[in-house]
């Protein structure tokens, strides 16, 4: 019997959440070497540029006398590195080359990992676990509510404080986060706070995921698609619904487990999301299927037609873009594998 991520519940100890905050293992090898930067687009080499640049100063931040029991304390505050820009232009990969460069401790996580550690641990415990860390890499910086708002900036300024230099991602400036979501005037004094930790870089380009490719695959018949998943070693099968109900009773931050071990990902039925809720679900399982490297196909729909026009009209369409944008490259390796 074909297996079903809607049959697992994985379960994440908090005490490990810290010790798993690492890049996805489709970015274990990358560097800044690595980064081929488009001849077309300035900015991009720009880029590399100045993400060398920060972990040599952040580099420094961290470079004091060892003091008790051998830890190294911080000569100054530490900095912050901010790259914008849009979908599939290498942003990820200098985040991850950062990290790969700078000295350890050092952690790297999804905006959404790093609020569910402070939700886990506890403030006072996250901000003790995460102080003697050289660097921060927040990918997918975003701020979907007021609390989250909050939480965030409390958090980097205490790092920031402390000497920890915080690199992050986003398609939205720094400035502009929470805009179109919830009454960002409300929380404008927060929102500088977080916009004055870093100096924002853009990075301009067209998505690569997208240059020179056909569009959507044609979705399988359930017959083919059945077949498909029987036949492939590792392989889940379930029904779109139910896996969207199902990841309703889970954290978000349990969906990396979700799927590890997974070969090939098979859903049937797909259809628009009946809600928006059920969409920012599916952009979380999107982005650790994507981080996993793990194929896609379905029956039903395309997979770019899950978001509907009234989704991709508000104030969530950048993520909306983004999940769609990685689930179309996801299904044309299912295509390219099988």
């Amino acid at each position: 019997m074909t297996a079903r991520l809607c049959d697992r519940n994985p379960a994440v100890a908090p005490e490990a959440l810290v010790g798993e905050m690492v890049p996805p293992s489709t970015f274990d090898s990358v560097s800044f070497d690595s980064y081929i930067p488009d001849p077309a687009e300035p900015s991009q080499a720009q880029a590399v540029s100045k993400a060398r640049d920060f972990v040599a100063r952040a580099t420094k931040v961290r470079g004091g006398k060892r003091g008790l029991f051998s830890r190294k304390s911080a000569t100054g505050q530490g900095i912050g590195l901010y790259l914008d820009g849009g979908f599939g232009v290498g942003k990820t990969h200098l985040l991850a080359s950062i990290y790969h460069s700078m000295p350890e401790p050092k952690a790297f996580a999804t905006f959404v990992e790093v609020t569910h550690v402070v939700g886990a641990l506890g403030f006072v415990n996250a901000v003790e676990r995460l102080s003697q860390h050289t660097v921060l890499c927040i990918d997918e910086f975003e701020l979907d509510d007021p609390g989250d708002t909050m939480l965030v900036s409390r958090l980097l300024t205490e790092l920031t404080a402390k000497g920890v230099s915080i690199a992050a991602t986003s398609n939205t400036l720094p400035g502009q986060l929470g805009e179109g979501r919830f009454a960002a005037q409300d929380f404008l004094r927060e929102i500088r706070k977080l916009s004055s930790v870093f100096e924002t870089i853009r990075v301009d380009g067209p998505d690569y995921r997208h240059r020179d490719l056909p569009p959507a695959p044609e979705p399988r018949s359930d017959a083919e698609l059945e077949e498909l998943a029987g036949s492939t070693p590792g392989a889940t099968l379930d029904d779109f619904d139910a896996l969207c109900d199902h990841l309703s009773t889970l954290h978000p931050s349990k969906y990396k487990d979700l799927v590890d071990g997974v070969s090939l990902v098979c859903m049937r039925g797909v259809h628009p999301a009946k809600d928006q809720s059920v969409a920012l679900r599916i952009v979380v399982l999107a982005d650790r299927l994507y981080d996993a490297n793990i194929p896609v196909t379905v029956s039903g729909s395309k997979l770019d037609e899950i978001f509907t026009e009234e989704m991709l009209a508000g104030g969530y369409r950048k993520k909306y873009l983004r999940a769609t944008s990685r689930l179309l490259a996801l299904s044309r390796f299912a295509e390219s594998a099988v």
